[in-house]
């Protein structure tokens, strides 16, 4: 009878495992190095960082002065002289959902650390700590390899909530891409249409849950919209990756650049600081166009850099979360500086 071989001691977290049968690998060393990190830091604001899908009266008591005065039952008060507050138990279980932008773009990066790699890793962790406290997750992926214009999205995993399905999930995302012709918007442009996946989980996801939408957010226009929408609906966490090189090139010389969704090559000279400077420029200011659109959506705002740590980007995180929930909701939109996360360590 052979043993299972260990694990080699110096295996990374976000390296994609090409050997059949590796989801569950992966998923032990994220539960190791991460999850167990997570662990102590997690167990008391469970309640504040998501909420459940409803509440159930459980008892009637005197007013007391820290009590909520929206919670004074008026009737019960008028008959009895006396202040009373209605007591609430919050239902803990909730139902996330995963909106998966799987488009070609999302391989971008740095051998093992691209940004496939870090929504991998993302979306295990946060499946597990979830599952873990009877929580249902569910999936939608959009972009992987069907190219296909009329379907919506590739894959809908229903929510379960068991480390199987856990595994399930992984081992999609695991999976090596199909070839696939790219497909290109009208007038050219990106192929990638991310308010097709949005829509599809406005038209599916009828009870309300936290739905983390994970994409570089590199897309033709029309997804503010559809994403202001569903946050109107669900407590919405856009989840954003990046590369530093999407925001400034390296004086590397002479470079072949092909773009990810047509296939479109284009050779520049990396050594000309004009160009450079010109690059810079434009990346500068389509993040501030994508910030104030995530910003006018109502969604909270995580960004995953490619040379980030998960733990330590999750826990700045949870902490935002944390000070947005325990804070009083004002009428207004949230500033910039809440709506985005910085990613520098």
């Amino acid at each position: 009878m052979s043993k299972k071989p260990p694990d080699p001691p110096g295996a990374t977290v976000h390296v994609l495992p090409t050997l059949p049968g590796q989801a569950d690998r992966l998923l032990r060393e994220l539960e190791w190095k991460v999850i167990r990190r997570l662990d102590g830091l997690l167990q008391g604001d469970y309640r504040t960082l998501m909420r459940g899908s409803g509440l159930d009266l459980a008892d009637l008591r005197e007013y007391q002065p820290h009590d909520d005065v929206r919670h004074i039952d008026w009737n019960v008060t008028a008959r009895l002289n006396t202040p009373h507050v209605r007591v609430f138990i919050e239902d803990r279980e909730m139902t996330a959902w995963f909106l998966l932008d799987l488009s070609p773009s999302i391989s971008f990066g740095p051998e093992g650390h691209a940004k496939r790699d870090i929504l991998t890793g993302f979306v295990a962790v946060l499946s597990r700590l979830l599952t873990r406290h009877g929580n249902r997750v569910g999936a939608m992926l959009y972009g992987g390899a069907s190219g296909q214009a009329e379907r919506a999205v590739d894959a809908v995993l229903p929510p379960r909530s068991s480390r199987a399905h856990v595994l399930h999930l992984v081992h999609r995302l695991l999976a090596p891409e199909k070839a696939a012709t790219p497909t290109r918007a009208k007038g050219g442009g990106a192929a990638t249409e991310l308010h097709r996946l949005l829509q599809a989980g406005l038209a599916n996801l009828r009870r309300r849950a936290t739905v983390f939408v994970v994409s570089d957010f590199i897309s033709a226009p029309g997804w503010e919209k559809p994403l202001a929408q569903l946050a109107q609906r669900h407590d919405v966490v856009a989840v954003r990756l990046l590369d530093p090189l999407e925001l400034a090139l390296p004086d590397v010389g002479l470079i072949t650049l092909r773009d990810a969704e047509s296939g479109e090559q284009l050779q520049v000279d990396t050594h000309d600081a004009a160009f450079r400077r010109r690059f810079a420029r434009l990346a500068a200011e389509r993040e501030a166009a994508l910030r104030e659109g995530l910003a006018r959506a109502g969604a909270d705002t995580l960004e995953l850099c490619t040379d980030d740590d998960l733990v330590d980007a999750l826990l700045r995180f949870m902490d935002l979360r944390q000070r947005r929930v325990r804070a009083p909701r004002a009428p207004s939109a949230p500033a910039p500086s809440e709506a985005a996360l910085p990613t520098a360590a």
